[in-house]
């Protein structure tokens, strides 16, 4: 599916606009058609459900947008061609993500190895031998961005490919970077060849 610039933005302020989830903006995209005709219908849409809604101004998606342009990251809409086909299989499955560094690594298999931050030495080991090995086998590894067992998990997997899935961007404001120049700034280990989250990114 190739989305034109104005229907990438029309469905970022949708996804971005209260109270619309993942299932609602697929219903929406069903009924009406296209983000802009959805995000047309949405007052009277909740005016009949007896609710308000706060649509997501123009300006704040393309300063949304902005900000992930100016940190070498990308918008990767749901039905678009690199977005990873492993999560847009499961239901209600975020309609777009933020990635940074090497995007092809999210259409390759993968497995999640995550565990607790104030791991013990030997469940450290563990995880660095288990993502070793699936790294090995071809998998990508995905974990958080945390220590213990994430930054493990990470660390024995850089040679052959990991993915950081982050919840949101607070206190993370040069996020995209971690792609590119690793975690120093974290102080754990050198760094996944991408990072992934489906919450905005701030602006600097």
């Amino acid at each position: 599916m190739t989305l034109s610039g104005r229907e990438r933005l029309d469905r970022l302020r949708l996804i971005r606009s209260d109270n619309i989830g993942p299932a609602t903006f697929t219903e929406l995209l069903a009924h009406c058609g296209s983000a802009g005709d959805a995000l047309a219908a949405l007052p009277e849409l909740a005016r009949r459900g007896g609710r308000r809604v706060r649509i997501c101004p123009a300006e704040d998606a393309e300063a949304e947008m902005a900000a992930v342009a100016e940190r070498g990251a990308r918008l990767l809409f749901k039905g678009e061609a690199d977005y990873p086909p492993w999560l847009a299989a499961i239901e209600d499955a975020p309609p777009v993500i933020t990635v940074a560094g090497d995007h092809t690594t999210l259409g390759k298999p993968a497995v999640a190895v995550v565990g607790a931050r104030n791991a013990s030495a030997a469940g450290r080991k563990l995880a660095m031998r288990i993502s070793a090995e699936l790294g090995a086998a071809g998998f990508i590894v995905v974990s958080g961005l945390a220590r213990g067992i994430d930054a493990a998990a990470h660390s024995a997997a850089l040679a052959t490919g990991t993915i950081a899935v982050l919840a949101g961007f607070v206190g993370l404001g040069a996020v995209a970077y971690y792609a590119y120049r690793g975690w120093r700034g974290t102080g754990t280990v050198e760094g996944p060849s991408g990072v992934t989250t489906s919450q905005p990114i701030p602006a600097a």
